[in-house]
């Protein structure tokens, strides 16, 4: 019996973040967009809600709690802060 993951489907650890990403900002990212999805799923959103809420397009393909934080969490370590541009 052989068994076939698709990449797609597996997702990484917590502790694990894009290699591009800085570790600790990918941890306080991932934390920051739980909480975004969750406030969303208490006001009965769905996740493509969540995803809208922090301006990425709703047809980005967030089907799955999982993969909306995801989405949010990348786009938030990918968003640059003034203060950090001013502090470079």
């Amino acid at each position: 019996m052989v068994i076939h993951i698709d990449p797609a489907s597996t997702r990484p650890s917590d502790e694990e973040s894009p290699a591009h990403v800085n570790p600790i900002l990918w941890q306080q990212s991932l934390g920051l967009a739980r909480q975004i999805a969750a406030r969303v799923f208490r006001d009965g959103g769905n996740p493509d809600d969540a995803v809208a809420a922090v301006g990425l397009p709703s047809s980005s393909g967030a089907k799955t709690w999982d993969k909306a934080v995801d989405l949010i969490a990348a786009a938030l370590s990918r968003t640059h802060s003034p203060a950090l541009r001013r502090a470079a």
